[in-house]
């Protein structure tokens, strides 16, 4: 798809949920849409279809103005340190001591994973790894990618994205990897390499015992756009929309007038 197409459409998808009840954040997206602030919804939906199948380099590139760049020699070198580094880490988190051993969700071990791998990625003399900071300049854990590594002699960066999985679950249509722009917040700063780690476990919750690694390179991954309406507990329960609840500690409803 045409990037300057692509990124329209992507601002016209964007701008659809600021179009008509003004702007959020104190940022007015709708005059950033080319087809001008009264595209009806159901247009945009329908254009949304257009990104079924799409390159993540192209959203990225779309997004943020960087390029994911596909892996050349410099890569071999990094290559063969990513290897013997996601090699220690899934040893040491098989270890009876890990500090994932008694967690309630798989989900809270990520945050482990990346902090082994950034403390022994930095311990060789040629790559520093880090959290990579945001536009902003302030390092950021959430959102993607959750790693920033750089090969000095050559200057090369790498943002790497460790994941967790479920052995067996490869071929899932669940969606296990989103990203989200966010021109303020976004952590893609430079034209880099981008790749996944996906560290397969046996599904045993609290006692995980981990199997393999896999390196994925995103330059080859192609993604979809889900478009949603969605609320959150503070929109429903702390507005003028509640109209009839319980007293504490009691079935009896109240008015909320």
């Amino acid at each position: 798809m045409n990037t300057r197409l692509l990124f329209q459409l992507y601002t016209l998808i964007v701008a659809a949920f600021f179009i008509g009840c003004g702007s959020r954040d104190g940022h007015d997206l709708s005059s950033s849409v080319d087809s001008g602030p009264d595209v009806p919804l159901p247009e945009v939906l329908r254009q949304a279809a257009a990104l079924e199948e799409v390159a993540f380099s192209d959203i990225i590139q779309a997004s943020t103005g960087r390029k994911i760049l596909p892996l050349g020699r410099s890569f071999t070198v990094a290559a063969s340190v990513l290897a013997e580094v996601f090699n220690e880490v899934l040893t040491e988190m098989n270890l009876p001591g890990s500090p994932i051993r008694g967690l309630r969700r798989i989900n809270e071990a990520s945050r482990f994973f990346e902090d082994a791998i950034r403390t022994r990625i930095d311990q060789h003399a040629d790559f520093q790894c880090h959290v990579p900071p945001n536009a902003e300049g302030t390092p950021q854990r959430t959102g993607y990618p959750d790693l920033r590594i750089v090969h000095l002699p050559t200057n090369s960066v790498f943002y790497l994205d460790p994941k967790l999985y479920e052995t067996g679950s490869e071929d899932s249509s669940l969606r296990t990897f989103y990203y989200t722009p966010n021109s303020n917040r976004t952590k893609v700063l430079e034209d880099a390499h981008h790749l996944l780690v996906g560290f397969a476990h046996d599904g045993n919750d609290g006692q995980w015992r981990f199997l393999r690694w896999r390196l994925v390179d995103l330059s080859q991954l192609t993604v979809r756009l889900k478009t949603e309406i969605q609320a959150s507990n503070r929109d429903l329960y702390q507005n003028d929309s509640l109209i009839l609840e319980s007293s504490l500690g009691s079935g009896d409803p109240q008015r909320r007038d």
